[in-house]
């Protein structure tokens, strides 16, 4: 029998980096994993090039955990490779997980992002109106080729094949090495489980038992126009919170920080449409009926769409703005 580590690698697409400051946070465990296999790929920390991977026999690699979503045509390209060299394929966060942050730019197509990247943010100075192109050829003849930035942004399941899926912004330390484990010691779940308790936040939320035995909203508040009680329900005091649309298992790091649940680890499995469950749960919290001031409570509300699908657009019904409405 072969003692030899199993390999693993990591991924970094479209996103903040935050996931791999996860691995990082692991801090002492980070030793316990290194102990058991053999990071063949993570060139965010370590010197690896695409042509190690590309060398690397297919299924060779015992698991690949990608974080971020799929922007750019490179970025397609690594990941259909680490899916062809990998047993295993685990989206590590909420980016590679439901779209993330980044999937709000699915509201918008390359040249209106272009256009406000590179013409008019204040601090821009651009009078030239250069934008990056996929082809560029120097003064020397030589061609320069750059990915290309495609209009939609991607989960990663909506373009290779996942097995697992690590949730959160970024994923808490317990689940990570929980799934890293599990994976070593063969005690994996069904293809396609998220890697979190399959419950709402609300029902571990601290706060649960502040709820009035009927909850009505009034008003709706911003985190920043009042001074939040720390014990009570945040809906309670008018502040949206995703708890209700929200999965489990993220150990109440936001509310403990007494800030509300912003969804990034995304709806349980009996939930289709993140934004859409929240919403439902909300409309039942409005204390009228009157469709006017409906309206009024909801106009109160900044960026709708931005709050109930931050993390999940790409991966909810609506996915995308129609790309004949973009202006």
């Amino acid at each position: 029998m072969s003692n030899e580590k199993p390999k693993v690698a990591f991924y970094w697409c479209a996103s903040c980096g935050g996931c791999e400051e996860a691995v990082v946070d692991l801090a002492e465990d980070i030793l316990k994993v290194t102990a058991a296999v053999d990071i063949v790929f993570w060139p965010v920390a370590l010197d690896f090039k695409r042509k190690d991977v590309e060398a690397m026999e297919d299924k060779s690699i015992a698991v690949s955990f990608i974080n971020g979503a799929v922007r750019t045509s490179e970025q397609r390209e690594m990941v259909e490779m680490l899916r062809r060299k990998s047993g295993l394929v685990v989206a590590f966060g909420s980016c590679s997980h439901l779209g993330g942050i980044p999937g709000l730019a699915n509201f918008w197509n390359k040249e209106k992002i272009f256009e406000r990247s590179y013409f008019t943010t204040p601090s821009t100075d651009n009078p030239d109106k250069v934008v990056p192109l996929e082809e560029t050829t120097l003064e020397d003849g030589k061609v320069l080729t750059l990915p290309e930035f495609y209009d939609t942004v991607y989960a990663l399941d909506q373009v290779i094949d996942v097995d697992y899926y690590l949730p959160g912004c970024a994923p808490p330390k317990h689940l990570i090495m929980n799934a890293v484990t599990a994976i070593l010691e063969g005690k994996l779940p069904p293809k396609g489980t998220v890697l979190s308790p399959n419950k709402s936040l609300c029902d571990d939320c601290a706060r649960n038992d502040s709820k009035p035995e009927r909850l009505a909203i009034t008003e709706i508040k911003r985190p920043s126009e009042i001074l939040m009680d720390p014990e009570k329900c945040f809906l309670a005091q008018g502040v949206i919170c995703m708890g209700p649309a929200t999965r489990t298992g993220c150990e109440e790091r936001c509310i403990s920080a007494n800030m509300p649940c912003r969804g990034c680890f995304g709806p349980t499995d009996q939930v289709y449409d993140q934004g859409a469950k929240f919403l439902a749960a909300f409309a039942s919290l409005l204390e009228t009926d009157d469709e006017e001031e409906i309206q009024k409570l909801v106009d109160t509300i900044i960026d709708p769409a931005g709050t109930f699908y931050r993390f999940s657009l790409p991966t909810s019904i609506l996915q995308r703005r129609r790309m004949e409405d973009i202006k």
